[in-house]
């Protein structure tokens, strides 16, 4: 017989998602003929879930705690194709960065210098309403380096298409020839 398909595990849900779930149900028991949109209900659901109390949200939690355990358990025993990671060529050029992160990169030490116990997530939030306050004339240098930076990648791209497209076709015919080769007959050769 063929071999057994094994289907990857179930990923673990959030307490959040298990409240989310029981509070559908019960509001479709309670409610059977009202339809709520998806962007309304969720909406109901964030306000319930701020407002029930600690004790209720354990029992959500150790719902969680009890999913994940089941979640690595079933990974653990779990055979099936792992994602590869696609390999990036070293030649294909990088792409450039944004306005937005031209700006932090010349920010990024002014406000480290100046608040040295911050973390980079903090830094990162400081940067983006620096960036958000900063006025369009004030963007403009980033948003020129940005634009040149961006003109650059695409011809060095353009370039690296052409460069693999030549590399591609000298494969190709490479392998046709030994191809060919291979195709030739003991009578043929003597020739």
């Amino acid at each position: 017989m063929g071999k057994e398909i094994q289907l990857k595990p179930k990923a673990n849900v959030s307490s959040y998602i298990h409240f989310l779930l029981n509070y559908r149900n019960k509001f479709k028991e309670q409610q059977p003929n009202t339809y709520l949109g998806f962007k309304e209900f969720s909406r109901k659901c964030s306000e319930k879930w701020r407002s029930i109390s600690k004790h209720e949200k354990a029992k959500y939690e150790a719902l969680a705690k009890l999913d994940k355990a089941r979640y690595q358990e079933e990974m653990m025993n779990y055979t099936g194709r792992k994602k590869k990671k696609r390999k990036r060529d070293p030649g294909t050029p990088r792409r450039p960065p944004s306005s937005f992160l031209l700006f932090c990169q010349d920010n990024y030490a002014q406000l480290k210098t100046e608040n040295p116990n911050w973390s980079v997530v903090q830094v990162a939030k400081a940067s983006a309403r620096m960036w958000s306050t900063t006025t369009d004339v004030d963007k403009q240098p980033y948003e020129q380096r940005a634009a040149l930076l961006r003109a650059k990648y695409h011809e060095e791209l353009s370039d690296y298409r052409k460069q693999f497209d030549r590399r591609e076709k000298s494969l190709q015919e490479a392998a046709t020839i030994q191809c060919k080769g291979f195709g030739q007959t003991e009578s043929d050769a003597a020739d």
